[in-house]
């Protein structure tokens, strides 16, 4: 009894050790996937926004944050494709090292092998329902509202040697040399355009000195030896007698407001009413709502018309009738009337058809906005859902595959984690316009892709646990053989 006890003690022993082993395995290579498919993303919003981000004088933490906040919502993309990759790789290197192959003849199942992954797959797709629901809502109000500020910003104070410069409001500068001290001046020309009356008052210097004022507030212009020059429109007749006014002075101090090219930030409540920054409980009050606005809003239309078009309630279904059939009924019932007034019940009859048209068109476009996004939040509620559950599933889809490819690295394995993730991504985007557009309702669009895998991985799973030779060309030749009765040359 004794030596069976110490013999399951060992037993269970080197189970723990080969989890842990696995363990070490998978969560290295799924850390560094991740991270390099966040960075791919992150280079990527980088390249789309650039022209937003440069040339605006902002502090390196303001561009740290919306980084910060960017990669954040690229989470529900990037890791999906490490799990996925890291899978994949993981059982690869074990397949390519032979690893696989000796634990295997220990006694120990592919299933076994799997089971300490498979509970941190479970884990993972807990963790990403938890970060969809309620850490992307507060991550994407972040985003989405600092991303609103920067875009809105101006250009940094940026003035160049013979280049008229109209960045500050009511005002156009020009000066002809700037030292390297990056303050003094010289040849200075300001048009001063706030009294919205065109050129009527220029100021000329030889040299200058720009300063900020201590809150960086407003920028001091020290001006010398110039003038100013003006059109005097406060005077009578001025229009006639063009009076025209020169000062000279040997000091002028001009003071320019800064405030537009400070990041200045919009209150984000304005934003929390977006979809993308709500919560499950936040969506359904608000698709509750916008079904009800739009149920609401269908019947007050109908009720509308039956008050305007007495015919309108007689209807059980829309009727379309043949040109030509129409063209006679319009002509048994003009026999009714006297011919003189023909032509005026016809126009008549045009124009309330054209105003019914129109009234149509602009309901049916007010109502597909409406529903629109209805749909867009119904979209979102549900990819909380099949985001965690991707997770879970693109695992056993990586790790069966690594496990028949028995190739590691970033070579085959990143190939063809690539191939699954853009078909799983080219469907989940299909599913979702689909959804957008009202073709299929959000549980059914949105779960298009997930349902698309999930025989994929029980599938592969299958082969690799009886160790098939999936990309063995014999196999599959003798496969279809079987399957379409095609004789051989032994049996022929």
């Amino acid at each position: 009894m004794g030596k069976i006890f110490i013999f399951a003690s060992r037993s269970l022993l080197s189970m723990k050790k080969l989890d842990l082993f696995i363990l070490k395995t998978y969560l290295g290579p799924l850390v560094l996937t991740f991270f390099i498919a966040l960075f791919i993303l992150l280079m990527q919003f980088l390249w789309k926004y650039v022209d937003d981000l440069v040339g605006k004088g902002l502090e390196w933490y303001i561009i740290f944050k919306l980084l910060f906040y960017a990669s954040s919502t690229f989470v529900p993309l990037a890791l999906p494709l490490a799990i996925l990759l890291s899978s994949l790789m993981m059982f690869g290197n074990l397949g390519e090292h032979y690893e696989l192959v000796s634990i295997k003849a220990a006694g120990i199942s592919l299933r076994r092998i799997m089971l300490p992954l498979i509970v941190v797959s479970f884990l993972i797709g807990g963790l990403a329902f938890y970060f969809s629901n309620t850490i992307l809502p507060e991550a994407n109000l972040k985003f989405l509202s600092l991303l609103y500020d920067v875009r809105s910003k101006k250009l940094a104070f940026n003035l160049k040697n013979g280049v008229f410069y109209d960045g500050i409001e009511g005002y156009v500068i020009r000066v002809g040399k700037k030292e390297n001290d990056g303050n003094t001046i010289r040849d200075v020309m300001i048009y001063d355009h706030t009294r919205h009356q065109g050129n009527v008052l220029v100021t000329t210097a030889k040299w200058g000195r720009m300063e900020l004022s201590p809150d960086k507030k407003f920028l001091i212009f020290l001006l010398y030896d110039g003038m100013n020059y003006e059109e005097r429109t406060d005077v009578r007749r001025y229009e006639i007698t063009h009076p025209f006014q020169r000062t000279k002075f040997k000091e002028q101090h001009l003071l320019f407001d800064l405030s537009a090219f400070q990041l200045t930030r919009t209150d984000e409540a304005l934003f929390k009413k977006n979809y993308e920054m709500q919560n499950i409980r936040n969506l359904r009050i608000s698709i509750d709502s916008m079904t009800s606005e739009v149920v609401r809003q269908e019947e007050t239309y109908h009720k509308a018309l039956q008050s305007s078009y007495a015919f309108y309630s007689q209807l059980d279904s829309v009727l379309i009738l043949p040109p030509d059939t129409l063209k006679a009924f319009n002509n048994t019932i003009l026999l009714n009337f006297d011919r003189s007034n023909w032509y005026s019940i016809s126009q008549a009859a045009k124009a309330n058809s054209l105003s019914m048209k129109e009234s149509i068109e602009m309901h049916q476009k007010n109502l597909y906005g409406k529903s629109k996004l209805l749909h867009k939040h119904e979209i979102v509620m549900q990819k909380k859902f099949t985001f965690s559950i991707a997770c879970f599933l693109l695992f056993f889809i990586g790790a069966p595959l690594g496990a028949i490819i028995r190739k590691g690295g970033l070579g085959m394995p990143a190939v063809v984690a690539t191939i699954f993730f853009v078909l799983f991504w080219i469907v989940s985007f299909t599913g979702e316009k689909y959804t957008a557009e009202g073709v299929l309702p959000a549980w059914q669009g949105m779960w298009i892709a997930p349902l698309m895998l999930l025989p994929i991985g029980i599938f592969l799973t299958y082969k690799a646990t009886i160790d098939a030779s999936l990309f063995d060309l014999d196999s599959w030749l003798a496969f279809f053989r079987k399957f379409f009765r095609i004789p051989t040359r032994e049996s022929s």
